[in-house]
């Protein structure tokens, strides 16, 4: 390890060979420190002010030069300084750049590999269901039609052939938004208990024909268990055209249900009774569990409740007095409309017993589907 010799001889020759000496130490130093702990000792080793090589130049070398060679001592005291400095600099400047691109190489991305993807979710149940309907119609040539879920009495209600107090708004418990008492009745606002309204609305605007599909969220105010929901979807769908009879809609139903339950079920249609419709008809479908037997396994189908059949929908041909709300000819004009609950479709389909489950987002259940 390098020391400050003493100096007898203060000649240029003298002071050449020291530099020499000096600068060859230095440059070993400098080249062996591979950390910056190391450096840190190396620069206190050669620029610290008490004991530092630097110091013990101006000592040793400096002050002890005669007055005639103090100028050229000190000269070559400040260029051997002015080197230390720079040496000592740029051995930091090699650590660092070192542990830079050892860094760079521990965090470097290879652009090649294939990223990780973000896990997809999949279509809730609902949602499924809705689109397995509408695709059905679609294919039939159906288009979809949207409405607001905030309505006025007269859509919800009066242009359906529900005039005021008949008894028929008993079956739908309405939630009515509040501060209207001083509006007139059709003018108030409420919550679609259907997507029915929809259905007028594309009739004010559209001419016949017109075949439409209307899905959607509808709200009424029944208390939530297994079977009630106060908020549950609907599709609903309509066709008007000239010489549509009930044939029609018994042959779109029962393609629709084939499609979605299986080519091997059966339809049936019993009378019923809708404000809207007349004559008006509920529509069964065979039980594609039991394949429409009622029994399952030697016991009781307890989808169908051992009667063979399942009650799916709604349905009838459009009453005349409908018309007359949006301007078409009775005379001339005939339709039929019918409507299903998303969430009974779901049910059946998947054998879900509670129908809070599709609403309480429990991934535990939600998984089963994806």
């Amino acid at each position: 390890m390098y020391t400050v010799p003493k100096l007898d001889d203060f000649s240029s020759a003298a002071l050449d060979s020291a530099a020499r000496e000096l600068t060859s130490a230095l440059q070993t130093e400098t080249g062996s420190v591979s950390s910056e702990s190391e450096w840190k000792a190396l620069r206190d080793r050669w620029m610290a002010r008490k004991n530092g090589i630097l110091t013990q130049l101006n000592e040793q070398w400096l002050k002890a030069a005669p007055g005639t060679a103090k100028r050229d001592v000190g000269q070559r005291v400040n260029e051997l300084k002015k080197l230390v400095e720079e040496k000592i600099d740029a051995a930091l400047a090699k650590i660092s750049s070192a542990s830079s691109a050892s860094r760079l190489e521990q965090e470097r991305v290879d652009v090649t590999l294939p990223g990780n993807r973000r896990k997809l979710g999949v279509e809730h149940p609902l949602i499924r269901t809705k689109n397995e309907i509408v695709a059905v119609f679609k294919a039939m040539g159906y288009s979809v039609a949207e409405g607001p879920e905030v309505e006025t009495d007269y859509y919800n209600f009066e242009s359906l052939n529900f005039p005021p107090n008949h008894p028929a708004r008993d079956t739908q418990d309405t939630l009515i938004v509040a501060g209207q008492q001083n509006k007139p009745l059709r003018e108030r606002l409420l919550l679609r208990t259907h997507t029915s309204p929809v259905q007028i609305r594309v009739m004010e605007k559209q001419p016949p024909p017109v075949r439409v599909i209307v899905p959607g969220k509808v709200h009424r105010a029944d208390t939530a268990d297994a079977t009630h929901s106060p908020i549950f979807h609907q599709v609903e769908g309509l066709a008007v055209d000239t010489n549509i009879t009930f044939c029609d809609l018994k042959g779109t139903l029962d393609r629709w249900a084939k499609e979605m339950f299986g080519s091997s079920v059966r339809t049936r249609f019993y009378p019923s009774f809708f404000p809207f419709t007349e004559p008006s008809a509920d529509m069964q479908i065979s039980c594609f569990k039991c394949g429409g037997s009622g029994k399952l396994d030697g016991g009781r189908c307890a989808m169908c409740k051992a009667s063979g059949w399942i009650e799916i929908l709604g349905s009838g041909m459009v009453d005349p007095n409908v018309y007359g709300f949006v301007g078409y000819d009775p005379k001339k004009y005939s339709g039929f409309a019918f409507g299903m609950g998303v969430e009974r479709i779901a049910i059946l389909k998947y054998g879900v017993e509670d129908i809070q489950l599709f609403y309480q987002g429990d991934v535990r259940f939600l998984e089963q589907f994806a």
